[in-house]
């Protein structure tokens, strides 16, 4: 771990402190590792560097509005191959909130989300990405590989700095 000392005038420092007591950090370290990540996170999506990544799709919608359900449900089973996993539930007689966990190319991830916010009837979408590194390992099972002997190809997904 390398160390770094920065200067802060008195205002500033206790602005920050404030933040980071409000936030439930324990001390100022944690803080700023956090606000690197999320600035360099920023950072590599504006440069377009993020090739893969890792999200959450979190929207509000009317189940009354005409075919919307359908329509989400069209646009996921058309994206299947980056879905990972849907929540969904009932907020009040006309409302639900789903939240979808997605894994793929980090343009197409946006693209699909976008395609989905935009339908008539969906409220208050947003998608929270990390970039990642995809890396695929094939490992042979450990008792010899499965009923033909073949051994299994499995991804490790690790979230960048």
């Amino acid at each position: 771990m390398e160390r770094f000392t920065i200067s802060l005038d008195s205002a500033l420092a206790l602005e920050f402190d404030e933040l980071i007591k409000a936030r439930g950090y324990n001390n100022r370290s944690e803080a700023v590792r956090d606000m690197l990540r999320d600035q360099l996170e920023s950072f590599r999506r504006r440069r377009g560097e993020s090739r893969n990544c890792v999200a959450n799709l979190s929207y509000v919608y009317n189940h009354h509005e005409r075919e919307l359900a359908e329509r989400l449900t069209q646009l996921q089973h058309d994206h299947h191959n980056l879905s990972v996993s849907t929540m969904h539930a009932h907020l009040d007689h006309e409302h639900c909130i789903e939240s979808l966990i997605l894994r793929g190319p980090t343009a197409d991830v946006r693209s699909f989300a976008d395609a989905l916010i935009a339908q008539r009837g969906v409220r208050h979408g947003q998608l929270n990405m990390v970039s990642v590194e995809i890396e695929s390992d094939r490992h042979a099972h450990p008792h010899g590989g499965d009923a033909a002997g073949h051994s299994h190809r499995h991804e490790h997904i690790r979230p960048k700095n």
